[in-house]
């Protein structure tokens, strides 16, 4: 938790950019793995009221008055039994002192101010709910079916968050560096680890156990795979074979809930083959690209593309694919092997704040999305970089064997992909390289003092050791 005054500062600008109303911000409750005893762990806690009220408890909802000028911090103090099995935790009386809240009450108190408010036409201010308890809160709250809640959030409140939560403090970039050590660690771990025979559950589990043991958790569920062209690929039982890669996207999440996310791809042999060092250094070249034209100002929409017409220029040189470059990213030939964007926003959540839709944090009326465009559909950022900006710098490119049948089948950018020698490559598999960037006053800088190792001889050079 940080200081009193940041969550006193933060609810105060978010007065000031909502104007009028009320404010209902939904903190988590417990989530059962499959009986209500047997929860999920460790407890998350929904980020927006982490932001704005500060504690990792579950059971509690934040309250903003605007125009009163009044906050409160709602929840029910645990009873004796909950002591006996779990421990004492301060009464909610306390936790909103913690955090500079005047007033406190319990849960049953929630449901008057609503139908007060509602009673005298106020605006009632709420986030999209993505839980299944929350949506029947809102239901019994507000009398709005959960089918129509995010349509009915407000975006009057997304607006004022996304604006907040966009530009980060020097005090959670701190909290973001301590999240890359944590991630550091879990991928200089799953490098050294690999190697053949061993299965990608057992190096999966072992970084989860650092993420666990240095932080809070994993910042998303450890994707380690030597099918990296699946792009969430979980770790099976599946042992590491020689002459294959393996692709380690992995994050974690410190004690105050801040993230890291970074790829890296690694030869199980100890080296990368031709093959492979020619289609990773055409990754590495556009990951490093990024570096060279991020900086307040800059459309990351355009940064995107630049990448998307380096990676083409360098496939054709490797006789992947022909034809104008221009001409072929804007008919969108690039995503057979790019299938996504470049990068999101990043922050206390992995993909800060998606539950509020990526339209409403990456885009704004300026950079809109193109949702019809294959690949370019999952750019899920395209608006002005602003200094404070975190951001995910995250090329890949990737050899998806019905991808390849499907558009060869239908003639789908025949005129810039050469499918004869796609074909070969059918069993490469997938590289990505991902690091976390900040976008500072004149450019931007990667985010963690310790780099984990990702030019070509740095990586068979660590993995010797």
């Amino acid at each position: 938790m940080f200081s009193k005054e940041t969550y006193v500062s933060r609810r105060a600008e978010l007065k000031k950019l909502v104007k009028s109303g009320i404010v209902v911000l939904f903190g988590n409750n417990n989530a059962p793995a499959n009986f209500p005893n047997n929860g999920y762990h460790p407890f998350r806690q929904d980020s927006s009221f982490l932001y704005y009220f500060g504690q990792n408890i579950d059971g509690l909802v934040g309250v903003i008055d605007v125009d009163n000028n009044k906050e409160t911090l709602i929840g029910d103090d645990i009873s004796i039994d909950d002591i006996v099995w779990y421990g004492a935790v301060d009464s909610v009386h306390d936790m909103a002192e913690q955090v500079g809240v005047s007033n406190s009450a319990p849960m049953k108190e929630l449901a008057k101010i609503c139908k007060e408010a509602k009673r005298d036409k106020r605006t009632i201010h709420f986030l999209p709910p993505y839980r299944a308890d929350i949506k029947i809160m809102i239901s019994d709250l507000l009398g709005i079916h959960p089918d129509k809640q995010k349509a009915q959030a407000s975006m009057t409140l997304i607006q004022a968050v996304v604006k907040m939560r966009s530009t980060k403090t020097e005090e959670e970039i701190e909290e973001l560096e301590r999240a890359a050590l944590i991630g550091y660690k879990m991928h200089t771990t799953a490098m050294k680890m690999c190697r053949p025979g061993i299965t990608e559950k057992e190096i999966a589990g072992t970084l989860d156990g650092i993420a666990n043991g240095m932080g809070a958790m994993v910042s998303f569920p450890t994707i380690l795979s030597q099918h990296g062209e699946i792009q969430h690929g979980a770790p099976s039982m599946a042992k590491l074979q020689a002459g294959k890669l393996m692709l380690c996207d992995a994050g974690a999440e410190t004690i105050n809930n801040y993230c890291s996310d970074n790829t890296r791809t690694t030869p199980v042999s100890g080296r990368y083959d031709q093959r492979q060092l020619e289609i990773y250094s055409i990754v590495e070249e556009c990951h490093d690209y990024v570096l060279t034209v991020a900086k307040p100002g800059v459309k990351w929409w355009d940064v995107h593309f630049g990448v998307c017409r380096l990676m083409t220029e360098r496939l054709k040189e490797l006789g992947l694919m022909r034809g104008d470059t221009d001409d072929a990213v804007a008919a969108g030939a690039h995503a057979m092997f790019m299938v996504h964007g470049l990068g999101h926003m990043m922050g206390m959540d992995v993909h800060d704040m998606e539950s509020f839709d990526q339209i409403n944090v990456g885009f704004d009326e300026e950079v809109r999305p193109n949702l019809e465009q294959f690949g370019t559909n999952c750019l899920r950022m395209g608006r002005r970089l602003q200094e404070g900006f975190v951001v995910t710098d995250e090329p890949g490119i990737y050899f998806i064997p019905a991808l390849i049948d499907n558009w060869k089948a239908s003639g789908h950018c025949k005129e810039f992909i050469n499918f004869d020698k796609l074909e070969t490559y059918k069993d490469f598999g997938g590289i990505r390289l991902e690091d976390d960037l900040l976008i500072t006053k004149n450019g931007c800088r990667f985010i963690g003092k310790d780099r984990i190792p990702y030019h070509p001889k740095d990586v068979e050079a660590f993995i010797a050791r």
